[in-house]
């Protein structure tokens, strides 16, 4: 993808679990909130919104808020919580006080087709989708089922975290599909070489 271009919605990912690990994969394998566009297909992908919220006042603005957001959540989910850690009181901090916002107020109104649907009484600010995502990190960080659920993909080079609720807990890939995918085929290739030596 050149730079400066949209990413597709298609090529955000929304499997790790949470919505607060989903905003932490928007850097892999490159920085995909890189315009007002990106951010609004993730936005509507993560479920914050229901599809089809008007959108049009989230601009460039918006990016580094929730940039920061995803730095602070990052360094509070990639290691143990250590209580005099500065970095960690620093971003557990943050994360506190960008909860504190009210997030968006969700209401059931009628479709076209007679179906009860999730609308939102007002188009979302900017801090009110930071606080739904904030508060979704003080959820997982305060339950200790879903923070001993936390792992870190063991694909080469992959940095994402999402939350293994596989059967057994032995999920070792954020996508079998992606990460999974490519250690079959890097270990079928040392088997390959091997049985070619």
């Amino acid at each position: 993808m050149a730079l400066g271009t949209a990413t597709a919605p298609y090529e955000l990912r929304f499997d790790s679990g949470r919505i607060c690990l989903d905003l932490l994969a928007t850097t892999h394998p490159e920085e995909r909130l890189d315009s007002a566009e990106p951010l609004r297909a993730w936005i509507t992908g993560s479920g914050l919104v229901p599809a089809g919220t008007p959108l049009a006042s989230a601009d460039s603005s918006w990016i580094m808020g929730f940039r920061e957001l995803r730095g602070h959540i990052g360094q509070l989910v990639r290691k143990e919580p250590v209580r005099d850690s500065r970095p960690f009181v620093i971003a557990l901090a943050r994360v506190n006080e960008l909860a504190r916002a009210a997030p968006p107020v969700p209401l059931a109104v009628w479709d076209a087709g007679g179906s009860l649907v999730r609308a939102l009484c007002s188009p979302p600010t900017c801090a009110a989708l930071l606080a739904a995502v904030a508060r979704d990190a003080v959820e997982l960080l305060t339950d200790p089922a879903a923070r001993a659920s936390i792992r870190q993909c063991e694909g080469d080079n992959c940095p994402i975290v999402y939350l293994d609720t596989s059967r057994g807990r032995r999920r070792r890939w954020c996508s079998s599909e992606v990460c999974g995918n490519r250690e079959r085929v890097a270990r079928h290739r040392r088997r390959a070489a091997l049985a070619r030596a």
